[in-house]
């Protein structure tokens, strides 16, 4: 089965310590995934960050990617997404 990263939606803010959005998306018609921060990367370009929870003094993570090929696919959808909107807005 082929992975497909669709209905991806992106809501650009104010920057702020290298978050520039928030962003969700489906994963094969089936996973909603929402709350991933978008941000700047000191040597350019843009990494993504999955939501956690903190408990006690540990975050604990509420879901991630787990493979570095699924990773990458997910990373580059979005990434793409967001740059488009943020081009677009320029104009």
């Amino acid at each position: 089965m082929e992975e497909k990263v669709s209905d991806i939606q992106i809501i650009p803010i104010k920057p702020k310590d290298g978050l520039v959005g928030f962003a969700s998306f489906v994963f094969n018609d089936n996973f909603y995934f929402g709350s991933i921060g978008i941000y700047t990367r000191p040597q350019g370009g843009f990494r993504l960050t999955y939501p956690t929870r903190k408990i006690s003094n540990q975050n604990i993570s509420i879901y991630h990617p787990i493979n570095k090929n699924i990773a990458n696919l997910i990373d580059q959808a979005i990434i793409k997404k967001f740059e488009e909107i943020v081009n677009a807005s320029k104009d």
